[in-house]
């Protein structure tokens, strides 16, 4: 792995969020600024704490820090998405929902894996 690039989890997060920002901005002016706001900070948390995490991936354990960071980052978002959808009624923020929680099962095992794996 020569870069935080060739993780899979990186790669959906990235999707994810310039998804959920795109769509995000199509929200009315009220969830356009409250939680579309959120939303669209919620999930670039996402991919960011995987990278910072990365930068750091010489010491095991603040790589974990920082993928529990994304990890919570991506509850958050899911969240977000699921109150988007029973507020609006809109079926894309289901499948955002779905999305995320799909990826948070990948960042879950990728931090189990790291912490019996990984070697620095």
């Amino acid at each position: 792995m020569k870069s935080y690039k060739d993780l899979e989890i990186y790669n959906t997060a990235f999707d994810l969020a310039v998804r959920i920002r795109k769509l995000s901005i199509s929200l009315n002016s009220f969830d356009k600024y409250e939680v579309g706001s959120q939303i669209r900070r919620s999930s670039q948390s996402i991919k960011d704490n995987i990278v910072e995490g990365y930068g750091r991936k010489r010491y095991k354990a603040d790589f974990i820090k920082f993928l529990v960071y994304s990890y919570s980052s991506q509850l958050e978002a899911k969240s977000q998405a699921e109150f988007i959808f029973e507020s609006t009624g809109d079926d894309k923020w289901k499948k955002i929902a779905e999305e995320l929680d799909t990826l948070g099962i990948k960042i879950h095992n990728f931090i189990a894996f790291v912490e019996k794996n990984w070697k620095v």
